[in-house]
């Protein structure tokens, strides 16, 4: 398998396992990955997924044997391509459950698009990310979608036309990790932060993500139309009823699995 998975007290670690190749976005991997998300959402038990990659890399971008032909391979093959790596950062980004990126290596053009499309980004300060397709007559095309959402269009361009590959440092003044972290800290900070957001009510967590992937391209009015709308859809849900009882009876809230 590409993908492997472990559970950590109800956080999923999915590792990227094609470490002598580092990890490359292959049709396989993707495929993998996608049925690994498939799971994951089905599992009760798991709150929060923590991506990372085995060996060296966290993904090094491109299946090289695959790049070699994809100039030959012909428009529908391609498309077909391309349409299963738009399903796999779509499905990252809108994932009900939070997601985490450990980036514990080089994150590179692909790779970096699916660390950008978690919800959240810790990566080792030894790690370099960059969105390297330019150079190579490529075009991150998918990538830019979530990447201007995450940094705005200043950073974006940056980092899209001139295809460098940044430092943690610069990763982290630009807006594009949460955290940098010395190498040896980085699972126990990823799998902390996962225990942190997962104890939340998970129709709270879903809900808000729902919220944040919709109100960049809304206007102000529908903006707080559709907030008002979840506000009061919320009130009906049985997590903010144990959150409230909760609060009054000073407990830990048991909140739903779903």
């Amino acid at each position: 398998m590409t993908v492997t998975a472990s559970d950590h007290e109800g956080t999923r670690i999915l590792t990227l396992n094609d470490p002598t190749r580092r990890n490359p976005l292959s049709p396989t991997l993707v495929k993998d990955l996608l049925e690994a998300l498939e799971t994951a959402e089905r599992d009760e038990a798991i709150r929060a997924l923590v991506f990372t990659g085995a060996g060296q890399a966290f993904s090094a971008g491109a299946d090289l044997e695959f790049l070699k032909s994809v100039t030959t391979a012909g428009a529908e093959a391609n498309y077909a391509h391309s349409r299963e790596l738009m399903r796999l950062f779509q499905r990252v980004y809108t994932f009900p459950k939070p997601t985490i990126a450990a980036i514990n290596g080089p994150a590179v053009a692909g790779g970096a698009g699916l660390a950008t499309a978690c919800d959240l980004a810790i990566m080792s300060e030894q790690a370099p990310i960059g969105y390297t397709e330019v150079k190579i007559g490529f075009v991150a095309a998918l990538v830019g979608v979530i990447l201007v959402r995450n940094v705005g269009e200043k950073h974006a361009k940056e980092l899209l036309l001139t295809g460098k590959l940044v430092s943690a440092q610069e990763a982290y003044r630009m807006g594009l990790v949460n955290r940098v972290v010395p190498p040896e800290q980085l699972m126990e900070e990823a799998l902390a932060l996962a225990q942190e957001v997962g104890a939340n009510a998970p129709t709270s967590l879903s809900l808000t993500k729902e919220l944040l992937n919709a109100l960049p391209g809304m206007g102000l009015e529908d903006g707080f139309r559709l907030a008002s709308i979840a506000n009061a859809w919320v009130r009906e849900t049985g997590d903010l009823a144990e959150g409230i009882a909760a609060f009054f009876e000073k407990r830990p809230p048991g909140f739903s699995k779903r």
